[in-house]
C-alpha cells in the first residue's frame, strides 16, 4: 500500500464510526498523515444521505468530514465479513468507533477482544453518555445540547431556548477524541501498551461549558441566556452601527479606554461607574446608550477598521460566506482542494499549521466501498499466506 506522508505517516487507523464526532476525528488524523479505513456498512454511512445541500449528488454534509479516507463496506453481520473487521482491528494502530457502548462486542470487535488480539492498539469510543448508566441512552449531539444546559444558555433572556447553530458537542467530542488517542499513542511508544480511551458527548459539553459550568461547579450559580450579551465582561455584545450591529469585546480597561478614544468618549474611562470592569458589568445598562450614540454615526465596517487599528477587538456579524471571505483577506488560505479531475472537492484546510510537516489531503471523501477490493486483498494475503 502506498503510505501517506506527515506526523502521523504509518499509522493506521481502522474507523468504524459514522456521522460526526468520529469521522471528523478520523478526517483530521488523516489530514495529518494517518491511514484511515473508514468501515461502512453495506447502505454506508448517514451522512451520505443528509441532504440537501449538495455538490453534484452528493452530500455535502459527508463531503465536509470524510476526505482523506478509504471506503470498506462490510456488513458485520456476515462472518466473513465481521472477521475481515477483526483483522483490521488486529493490524491497526488505532481503532475507533462509536456505535452504543457493547454494541462491537458480538461481532469480536470489542475493546476486551481486540485487545487480546493486539494489545498495542488504542481503542478509541465515542458515545453519548458514558458506558455506565448511560450506555443505553442514544447519543444525538442536539439531546446533548438539551441535557447539559446550553439550550439553557443560549436565546433571549425573555424567549425560549435555543440549539446551537452546528452539532457544536460532536466537534468537540472529535477534538477530544483525538487528543485522547494522541495521548494513548504517546502512552505505546513509551511502554508499548495500548489502552482504551472513552470520550462522551456530555463530559465533553459539561467541560465545553466553561465558564458557565466553574459558576455551577465553583460558585453554585446556575447561569441563564443572556441573548449575545456576557454575564461577567461588558461590552462584549453586538451594538448597533449607522448599518449593521458590530461586536465589541473590549474585555479589559485598556481596551476600553482605547474604544472611548476612537468612539470621541474621553471622559467615559474615568467616571467612576465605567472605571473598571467589574464597574461597567455592573452599570451596563448606563454606558451601553453612551457607546451606542457614537456607534451610531458610522458604519460596522468603518469602526471595524478603526478600532482594529487600535487593538479593540471588534468585528461584523458575517454570514458564512463572509466568513471565508475574512479568512481569505487575513491570508489564511480557508479552502483547499481534495482529489483530481472530476473527483476534485474544495473542502476547509485543516486547522492545525506546522512548520515541518503540514498537513496534506490526499484523498477526496471516497464513494461506498471504492477501495474494498483492494483492502479485501491485502487484508486476506498475509493471514493466508
Amino acid at each position: 500500500m502506498d503510505r501517506p506522508e506527515g506526523p502521523l505517516s504509518g499509522l493506521l487507523v481502522a474507523d468504524f464510526s459514522r456521522v460526526l464526532a468520529g469521522p471528523y476525528a478520523t478526517m483530521l488524523l488523516a489530514d495529518l498523515g494517518a491511514d484511515v479505513v473508514k468501515v461502512e456498512g453495506p447502505q454506508g454511512d448517514e451522512t451520505r444521505t443528509w441532504m440537501p445541500p449538495v455538490r453534484g449528488d452528493v452530500s455535502t454534509y459527508y463531503l465536509g468530514v470524510n476526505r482523506g479516507k478509504r471506503s470498506l463496506a462490510l456488513d458485520l453481520r456476515d462472518e466473513a465479513d465481521a472477521a475481515l473487521g477483526r483483522e483490521l482491528a488486529t493490524r491497526a494502530d488505532v481503532v475507533i468507533e462509536n456505535f452504543k457502548p457493547g454494541g462491537l462486542a458480538k461481532y469480536g470487535l470489542d475493546y476486551d477482544t481486540v485487545k487480546a488480539a493486539n494489545p498495542a492498539t488504542v481503542y478509541a469510543s465515542i458515545s453519548g453518555f458514558g458506558s455506565g448508566e448511560g450506555k443505553h441512552v442514544p447519543g444525538y449531539d442536539l439531546m446533548v445540547q438539551a441535557i447539559s444546559g446550553l439550550m439553557s444558555l443560549t436565546g433571549d433572556p425573555d424567549g425560549p431556548p435555543y440549539r446551537a447553530g452546528i452539532s457544536v458537542f460532536d466537534v468537540m467530542a472529535g477534538n477530544h477524541a483525538v487528543i485522547g488517542i494522541l495521548a494513548a499513542l504517546r502512552h505505546r511508544d513509551a511502554t508499548g501498551e495500548g489502552q482504551h480511551v472513552e470520550v462522551n458527548l456530555l463530559s465533553s459539553a459539561l467541560t465545553g461549558l466553561v465558564n458557565h459550568s466553574s459558576a455551577y461547579a465553583a460558585g453554585g450559580v446556575v447561569p441563564f441566556r443572556m441573548g449575545n450579551a456576557h454575564p461577567s465582561v461588558f461590552p462584549y455584545e453586538p451594538l448597533p452601527t449607522a448599518d449593521a450591529d458590530l461586536i465589541v469585546a473590549a474585555a479589559n480597561d485598556g481596551q476600553f479606554r482605547r474604544l472611548c478614544e476612537v468612539l470621541d468618549l474621553p471622559d467615559v474611562p474615568s467616571d467612576p461607574r465605567f472605571a473598571r470592569n467589574a464597574d461597567r458589568t455592573k452599570n451596563r445598562e448606563e454606558l451601553r446608550p453612551l457607546l451606542v450614540e457614537r456607534l451610531k454615526t458610522r458604519g460596522a465596517v468603518d469602526w471595524f477598521e478603526a478600532l482594529t487599528k487600535v487593538g479593540v477587538p471588534c468585528g461584523p456579524i458575517n454570514t458564512i460566506d463572509g466568513g471565508f471571505a475574512m479568512a481569505e483577506r487575513f491570508g489564511l488560505d480557508p479552502v483547499v482542494e481534495v482529489g483530481e479531475g472530476d473527483r476534485a472537492v474544495p473542502t476547509t484546510r485543516h486547522p492545525i499549521r506546522f512548520s515541518a510537516t503540514p498537513a496534506a489531503y490526499r484523498l477526496p471523501p471516497p464513494e461506498l466501498d471504492e477501495h474494498g477490493a483492494e483492502l479485501r486483498a491485502w487484508l486476506t494475503e498475509d493471514r493466508d499466506a
